[in-house]
């Protein structure tokens, strides 16, 4: 399965960056959706109602899926992957 890794960015509450990426399908190319698994994850973080549009959140590669993001992705449609500052 190829993936679409989505690059985003963005400030929390506090002030500061949030890392994450937001990996789906290839298949899926509709940016609302994107931005829309972004958001929903901020919920968890309690960052719901920061900012997530192309300028925080953008297309950055295709991959091949790793084995440990395939169920996930198959469960719900996309995984995040948190890089920086997302606790």
């Amino acid at each position: 399965m190829k993936v679409a890794v989505w690059d985003t960015y963005v400030t929390k509450k506090d002030g500061s960056v949030m890392h994450f990426d937001i990996i789906a399908p290839e298949e899926i190319r509709d940016t609302a959706l994107i931005y829309s698994y972004g958001k929903e994850y901020l919920k968890t973080k309690a960052q719901e109602g920061q900012a997530l549009t192309s300028k925080e959140c953008r297309f950055c590669h295709m991959e091949t899926v790793q084995t440990q993001w395939e169920s996930e992705i198959k469960q719900k449609g996309y995984i995040i992957v948190e890089m920086e500052n997302c606790k």
